[in-house]
C-alpha cells in the first residue's frame, strides 16, 4: 500500500510551493520516493531528528530546504513545518515549532 502525504496546514504547503524551483524539484523527487518506499529513505534524503520527528533534506543550486515531518496512522506522512536553511545548523525555533505541532497531532490522534 502506498504512503500518502498530507500537510499540517495550507500555509505549510504554500511555503514549500514558494521555494526556489531547484529545491522544490528535489523535494518533489524525494516525496515521490517516500510515497512508494515509505518515509525512512535514509541519508541524504531523510534523517531522523528524534522523538518521531524526521526531516526531508532537499538541496538545489539555490540552497537547502527542510521539511519536518512525522508519520501518523494509515501510512500517512504529515509535513509539519518547512523552511529554507540559512545556517549550517537547523534553527532551534524551527525545531521547536515542529515538535509543538507533533505533540498537538499526537494528542488529537487516537
Amino acid at each position: 500500500m502506498p504512503w500518502g502525504i498530507q500537510y499540517y496546514s495550507e500555509t505549510v504547503r504554500q511555503n514549500i510551493a514558494a521555494w526556489p524551483v531547484g529545491i522544490r524539484a528535489m523535494y518533489a523527487r524525494i516525496t515521490e520516493r517516500m510515497q512508494v518506499f515509505g518515509p525512512h529513505l535514509g541519508m541524504p534524503f531523510t534523517r531522523p531528528l528524534g522523538e518521531g520527528l524526521f526531516e526531508v533534506r532537499a538541496k538545489g543550486r539555490e540552497g537547502i530546504g527542510r521539511a519536518l515531518f512525522c508519520t501518523i496512522a494509515g501510512q500517512t506522512i504529515l509535513i509539519l513545518h518547512a523552511f529554507i536553511k540559512k545556517t549550517q545548523k537547523t534553527p532551534q525555533r524551527d525545531l521547536e515549532l515542529a515538535r509543538r505541532r507533533l505533540r498537538e497531532v499526537r494528542r488529537d490522534t487516537p
